[in-house]
């Protein structure tokens, strides 16, 4: 639940937000680039912003809800991120020209965490080490599994197991595979250098293999 004390300018932040998606999906989508509809909403053209966050959308919520697994949470931090968005646009700070949505889901990114650490919310399944590498458990090359698991991203089961991977593995693999970026935009969001997202990856599918095997899933 979000606390009552939210001040008005917020309340109105966060409801001009859910305007703009409701204009933007009332009209024809545009072909443009995102830059070039920031630079459209910058010069006073309102929809050209709802068109740029119902563009993004289901990935941003999408990474957001696989992180926090919670729909009204979720859709709180999905608004939260763009009031952000649009609050920096409005005062001439944002600079990440080219990488839009890799700069949302950071935004979103520090916005779970946040929650996390309010929350002391802590991950069910500790890091590998040397001991009992999770690597001795993919039996398949590693395009092949997440190949496999990217093609039933909606699979329930699935889902519910990523939630039990460490922080740092389950937000690799959720931008990974439900927000789709490059491991170059994820080293960029969670501020890692890009071996370190891709070794965050490996253990993330290596622990999931176990949870596979572990619950006798058919992938």
């Amino acid at each position: 639940m979000r606390s009552e004390s939210k001040t008005k300018e917020d309340s109105y932040s966060r409801n001009s937000t859910l305007n703009l998606i409701s204009s933007a999906m009332k009209t024809q989508v545009v072909s443009v680039s995102d830059q070039e509809l920031i630079k459209r909403y910058l010069s006073g053209k309102e929809n050209a912003l709802g068109q740029l966050i119902l563009r993004h959308k289901s990935r941003v919520y999408a990474t957001i809800y696989h992180l926090v697994k919670d729909r009204d949470l979720a859709e709180d931090i999905f608004q939260d991120a763009f009031v952000k968005v649009i609050d920096t646009l409005r005062s001439g700070r944002y600079n990440e020209e080219g990488k839009f949505l890799p700069w949302v889901l950071r935004i979103a990114h520090n916005l779970c965490i946040d929650h996390f650490r309010r929350s002391a919310k802590m991950p069910t399944i500790s890091a590998g080490d040397d001991e009992n590498d999770p690597f001795s458990y993919l039996d398949l090359k590693e395009g092949t599994i997440e190949d496999r698991i990217m093609e039933r991203q909606s699979h329930q089961k699935v889902t519910q197991l990523i939630q039990h991977l460490p922080e740092e593995q389950r937000e690799v693999l959720v931008m990974r595979i439900y927000g789709g970026l490059s491991f170059k935009e994820i080293a960029d969001v969670t501020q890692v250098s890009i071996n370190t997202s891709l070794g965050r990856m490996r253990y993330a599918l290596g622990n999931l293999r176990k949870l596979v095997d572990q619950y006798h899933i058919n992938l």
